[in-house]
């Protein structure tokens, strides 16, 4: 695992970035995995401003989300297809129907995990999936205790998520859906390359646990140690209970000229 500490988000979304345009120059035709959430926002806004102003093209990528609610209406505000509709997609050149999420499959909900893994596998796998860190270390919707080994599914909200999540609608609880379709963390160790962003000190002991803490399913996020090839990038708070931050520092810059994340 690979852990880049940068002073701010932005400087984290030039990082990012970065990797995006590398792989889309040299794979055009790239599958994409995208989170939703304000932790990648920074990220989404880059690539926006790189495809205005420096011509860099999604028109042959793929995107899969990592997660949906189940329950709420196409074009509900708070659906998170809806999320990356008015965040990347509305500012990109992704071909129509390029992007995909696991509430968008025309199945009952306890089929879209399986179809949507059929889906990715068709597509050729993930290449670069982003992810945004909870401060319990959750990953997606995969919550603490999360099977490590888990696959995309149906899962039930718990009352804390559901309650965290009030504030995105109006602070009404009712309103907030029961249940929830993600990828599983065993999915997302199958992506080629995952990028993990954590940022402020809010996320400073979910980062340390799941960077340098044991494997376990207490802190989701730290099946990424597992994963042969994990970036974590993190600014100063989120790293500020990190123990080898020098390490980290000296061996990023170390890296190879031109090898990038």
């Amino acid at each position: 695992m690979e852990v880049v500490v940068v002073p701010t988000p932005e400087d984290a979304a030039t990082l990012v970035a970065d990797a995006y345009a590398a792989l889309l120059r040299r794979t055009p035709a790239a599958v994409l995995g995208l989170a939703t959430g304000s932790t990648p926002l920074p990220v989404y806004r880059e690539l926006a401003r790189r495809h205005r102003d420096e011509g860099l093209s999604f028109a042959r990528a793929r995107g899969f989300l990592l997660d949906e609610y189940v329950g709420l209406p196409t074009g509900h505000p708070e659906r998170y297809r809806e999320f990356i509709r008015t965040e990347l997609e509305q500012y990109v050149d992704f071909a129509p129907g390029a992007i995909v999420g696991p509430g968008d499959i025309d199945v009952a909900p306890l089929d879209a995990g399986p179809a949507y893994e059929q889906l990715i596998r068709e597509a050729g796998g993930i290449d670069l999936q982003i992810l945004g860190i909870g401060t319990d270390g959750h990953l997606a919707f995969n919550m603490p205790m999360s099977s490590l080994a888990s696959r995309t599914r149906l899962k039930t909200l718990t009352p804390r998520t559901r309650h965290d999540n009030a504030r995105f609608f109006d602070g009404d609880l009712d309103q907030v859906p029961t249940h929830c379709l993600t990828q599983g963390l065993a999915t997302i160790l199958d992506s080629r390359h995952a990028v993990m962003l954590g940022f402020g000190r809010g996320k400073a002991q979910a980062v340390r646990e799941a960077v340098e803490g044991p494997l376990s399913s207490r802190w989701p996020a730290s099946v990424l140690q597992l994963h042969p090839h994990a970036t974590v990038v993190v600014d100063e708070d989120a790293a500020s209970q990190l123990a080898f931050t020098d390490y980290y520092r000296t061996t990023y810059a170390g890296k190879p000229v031109g090898q990038g994340l």
